[in-house]
């Protein structure tokens, strides 16, 4: 068990049972998404061991696991939603621009002049890009999303603890926000 939920990384999550052999259907978020499986055993929250994964075979959007721990197709259905994380040190060292979305999660983030935008509330993956999900921008009712380019997102530092972004000019304007209502 580790000692804060903090050194681990949601890299995977069970998406319910595959067969009648207690195989599982898992959707890897790791960023080469086979990679999930050769950090070692997957492990709750809070840092207790679930699984460990014995092999696996990609399908359309995800893998098909059968893992070390016998499961029936019941038990392996009943985890359907179940998160999978394994400790940040058994990551690869990221290079001075490079950082895991899970750092990202929670943190600030301001316009190129410095006014604050909002928070950081999560990041998706429909096929076409990273889109960012930002919330609390003041002026305006909800989250929004914002293309996660270098054109839009200029500046990333997680030792500073923000988000710089350039974003549309419609963004928190009076008008949008009246076209809402």
């Amino acid at each position: 068990m580790t000692d804060t939920a903090d050194e681990l990384v949601f890299i995977a999550a069970i998406a319910g049972a595959h067969g009648v052999k207690g195989e599982c259907k898992v959707k890897s978020f790791a960023g080469t998404p086979e990679d999930a499986f050769a950090y070692g055993p997957f492990m709750d929250a809070d840092g207790r061991k679930l699984f460990t994964p014995k092999s696996w075979r990609a399908v359309k959007d995800a893998f098909i696991v059968r893992f070390a721990e016998p499961l029936t197709r019941e038990q392996a259905q009943a985890l359907k939603g179940t998160k999978l994380h394994i400790p940040r040190a058994a990551l690869p060292a990221l290079e001075d621009d490079e950082f895991y979305h899970a750092d990202l999660i929670g943190l600030p983030v301001q316009a190129l002049d410095g006014a604050p935008m909002g928070t950081l509330r999560a990041i998706y993956d429909y096929g076409s890009g990273d889109l960012l999900e930002i919330s609390g921008t003041p002026g305006r009712k909800g989250p929004w999303m914002l293309p996660f380019t270098r054109d839009f997102v200029p500046h990333v530092s997680t030792s500073e603890g923000m988000i710089t972004i350039d974003p549309p000019e419609e963004v928190g304007s009076k008008e949008e926000e009246e076209a809402g209502e």
